[in-house]
């Protein structure tokens, strides 16, 4: 019986590989050109220059966030916006953040500045109204409700405007990131 005890314990260790360590193991044009995942890394200096940076794999929690109109919140990055944070930044350690956003109304020229993230992911899905982006490379984009779209790292893009009900789920990676404003 103590022997099952201890090989219980140790199982989950050998079974908490994430998807950051899975991805770590991927077979990439630069492991098969024989460099290293340390070689391929960006430098720590890459954050500092809005670039970004591979992350270490973290601990994950289960989190629940259950509808509350009391948790929508003007303390985000847009000043134009309420918040909802749905608890995946704690959750994650950082690893990444998600949270409702509702945009509020009148989109003004204080929305409208060209900008940047230095994320690693930003997935963005209209919850409901609608919202006119302007994508470097891709022009204006209207999406509407059950629209998502990925905007890549670094990519400029700008806010036009959006409806008086616009309303997105947004999820980023990491948790903390630089805007610039361009």
């Amino acid at each position: 019986m103590a022997k099952s005890a201890t090989k219980s314990k140790a199982a989950p260790k050998r079974e908490t590989a994430t998807a950051a360590t899975a991805s770590a193991r991927r077979v990439t044009p630069e492991r098969s050109a024989g460099k290293s995942a340390r070689e391929n890394a960006p430098p720590k200096a890459a954050a500092a220059s809005g670039k970004v940076a591979a992350r270490k794999a973290t601990t994950q929690r289960f989190t629940v966030s259950h509808l509350n109109e009391k948790d929508f919140k003007r303390d985000g990055l847009r000043p134009y916006a309420k918040y909802r944070d749905l608890g995946i930044a704690k959750a994650t350690s950082g690893l990444a953040q998600a949270h409702v956003i509702r945009l509020v109304p009148p989109c003004t020229d204080e929305v409208r500045k060209r900008h940047t993230h230095a994320v690693e992911l930003q997935l963005i899905y209209v919850l409901k109204g609608w919202i006119k982006n302007e994508f470097e490379g891709h022009g204006e984009q209207l999406m509407r409700a059950g629209t998502s779209w990925l905007q890549p790292p670094n990519i400029k893009h700008t806010v036009l405007d959006y409806s008086d009900d616009c309303e997105m789920l947004e999820i980023i990676v990491p948790a903390k990131f630089d805007t610039v404003e361009v």
